[in-house]
């Protein structure tokens, strides 16, 4: 997988998402989430993947484990190059959702990366312990959701920088941890709570950094995408 910031697309309607993709350089990573997938179906992932980007679909799936396999053993044949569950769903889950990729991914395709949520980049320690009845810290969690992502097969997690190094030392370098929440130093946090920069999470070990507003959002996003791809090489 390139090592490249991941754009989320994160866009009201296709005319949009595809208005901003014109302005920008062939051969990105996108973020296809909920938002684009669920009002326009499945066709624009492909319609992505015809432009010569790769697609991480965001989906976070979380259901029984059966439901979850024959959920991913469609969204294989979609064409995306990553796609997500939620750890919490257990260790039965995720082992359904790899044999369901893997059994729809066509012949001559590579699986697509199956990485899985640990805890939100929106979620707090506090809200963790009294919403969620998960004692302890979040750190704690995180690592642990990554270890049992580990232990059921899966290529990696999602979690936010701060966890990155530790999960590092649980899980190996080629473990992948895809970190979102990523500002530049002079910008908003919006909804996240666990922020970093892209040096930031060059320096904690992310394999891979999900960048939306700070982007899709600046005045000229082919500046900015190429400021977020220095400071992250830099870091």
């Amino acid at each position: 997988m390139k090592r490249t910031p991941i754009i989320a697309l994160d866009f009201p309607s296709p005319d949009d998402a595809f208005g901003f993709l014109d302005r920008m350089p062939s051969g990105l990573w996108v973020k296809v989430g909920m938002e684009l997938y669920l009002q326009n179906g499945p066709d624009i992932v492909g319609r992505v993947k015809d432009r010569g980007h790769e697609v991480f679909l965001d989906l976070k799936l979380h259901d029984i484990p059966n439901t979850v396999g024959r959920a991913m053993e469609g969204l294989a044949r979609v064409g995306a190059d990553m796609v997500n569950v939620h750890a919490a769903g257990g260790s039965d889950m995720m082992e359904r959702a790899l044999e369901g990729l893997e059994a729809g991914t066509p012949a001559g395709r590579n699986r697509p990366a199956l990485i899985a949520v640990t805890q939100l980049t929106s979620t707090g320690e506090e809200q963790m312990n009294l919403e969620q009845g998960i004692p302890g810290s979040l750190m704690d969690s995180v690592v642990r959701y990554a270890r049992l992502a580990d232990d059921s097969g899966l290529d990696g997690v999602v979690c936010s920088v701060h966890e990155a190094s530790a999960i590092r030392d649980a899980c190996g370098e080629d473990f992948l941890k895809v970190t979102p929440g990523i500002r530049l130093p002079d910008g908003d946090m919006h909804d996240q709570k666990r922020i970093a920069t892209p040096a930031d999470a060059a320096r904690a070990g992310s394999t891979h950094i999900v960048v939306g507003r700070a982007i899709t959002q600046a005045a000229d996003p082919n500046a900015a995408y190429e400021t977020v791809k220095r400071q992250w090489k830099e870091g």
